[in-house]
């Protein structure tokens, strides 16, 4: 939920932008309310935190997966070591155990190895995915700061221009 809510909160940032009144005689600068930006801005900084939780349980129940495909095997391991002690000592019945045995144990070590990389496989997937969300949410942040403080500088630029021809006016007078 929380990564739509960032992205819903980066379409409403977007979509105030691209419907935004464009500024005088400039076609690639636009005017915003500066508090429903600074709003949206401090929504999506609140937010962000809660993906970057979300990556952190992604790693934590990859490790809790992984310890417990650990402990399955070591309990697979035990077991057939048992079977192999409880077995008789005749020598094909031996043979046949310790071969049996063997076989469990690679396939315990198989079955390990194909959950350990199972687990790092989607935990690696979950961690891209989230951060080229977080990415590309700071990338827009920070193209709606730059635009914002190039816009808020154009303003007061052009305030400064307005009280300067007042004051030029009022000398006049």
């Amino acid at each position: 939920m929380g990564e739509k809510d960032v992205q819903r909160l980066l379409d409403m940032l977007y979509g105030m932008v691209d419907e935004a009144k464009n500024a005088t005689f400039s076609s690639d600068k636009c005017l915003v309310n500066r508090e429903e930006v600074l709003d949206l801005l401090d929504e999506i900084r609140a937010k962000l935190p809660m993906e970057i939780k979300k990556a952190q349980e992604l790693i934590r129940a990859r490790d809790e997966y992984v310890a417990a495909a650990k402990k399955e095997a070591e309990k697979i391991l035990r077991q057939a070591d048992m079977d192999a002690k409880v077995i008789v000592s005749e020598s094909e019945i031996l043979q046949r155990a310790r071969q049996k045995s063997s076989e469990v144990l690679h396939r315990a070590e198989d079955r390990c190895r194909e959950l350990y990389q199972a687990a790092n496989t989607y935990t690696e997937d979950a961690l891209r995915r989230t951060e080229e969300a977080i990415e590309m949410a700071l990338g827009e942040v920070k193209e709606s700061r730059a635009r914002f403080r190039t816009t808020s500088a154009e303003k007061m630029q052009a305030q400064r221009e307005m009280l300067r021809e007042e004051k030029a006016d009022n000398g006049k007078e």
